[in-house]
């Protein structure tokens, strides 16, 4: 048994996340968007490299319809496990929205803020979805530049649609978090996790 882990997957209302969650749990994908009512807690098995682990997947979607982005009503209590016992955080927003990239970004802040001292010990993966789509607000290699220089964060490209990129999203989270007792920083510790590896649901 590999053991248990928490993972929060924390973005703007409509940017794909529990669409993403779903792919990677169930494979499925809804074609119209429905709010997420509150916050949801998946608890699914994984095999990652012949060993098996308790995943508790928080899909932070709280925020409803028509509020502000930069407001981010979806922050969890400061005695959420979301925020506090976290091994690991996906931060989503739209490739197509701006103002979505900005509320990751304030979310980074607020994680940074929240848990001081402990922030660097839990890798931090900003994911930009709806790759399927072609208008984008900023090149791709710009934002993945300023991700993992200026944030020291994990960079990631997927299409929660097609379930494109989404299992490898899951993977090299995982594996960073079980590498991160290693002396780097853990943007450095999530780009090198990035070679293949075996991981399944069970």
């Amino acid at each position: 048994m590999g053991g248990s882990l928490r993972v929060a997957v924390l973005g703007a209302p409509g940017v794909g996340k529990t669409a993403i969650i779903r792919q990677f749990l169930f494979g499925d994908y809804p074609e119209r968007h429905q709010p997420t009512d509150g916050p949801c807690l998946y608890r699914p098995a994984v095999l990652l490299d012949g060993a098996v682990y308790d995943l508790s997947i928080r899909d932070g979607d709280g925020a409803g319809p028509g509020q502000r982005p930069g407001g981010l009503e979806e922050w969890p209590g400061p005695k959420d496990w979301s925020l506090q016992d976290t091994d690991a955080f996906v931060l989503v927003y739209d490739i197509c929205s701006p103002d979505s990239f900005d509320y990751v970004k304030a979310l980074r802040q607020r994680i940074a803020e929240t848990r001081p001292g402990r922030g660097a010990e839990a890798p931090i993966l900003v994911v930009g979805n709806k790759r399927d789509r072609r208008l984008r607000f900023g090149p791709r290699r710009a934002l993945a530049a300023l991700v993992r220089r200026g944030w020291r964060c994990g960079y990631l490209e997927c299409s929660a649609k097609y379930n494109w990129h989404v299992l490898r999203l899951f993977r090299e989270l995982l594996r960073c978090i079980l590498v991160r007792a290693r002396p780097a920083h853990p943007a450095l510790r999530l780009q090198g996790a990035l070679h293949p590896a075996h991981c399944s649901l069970m």
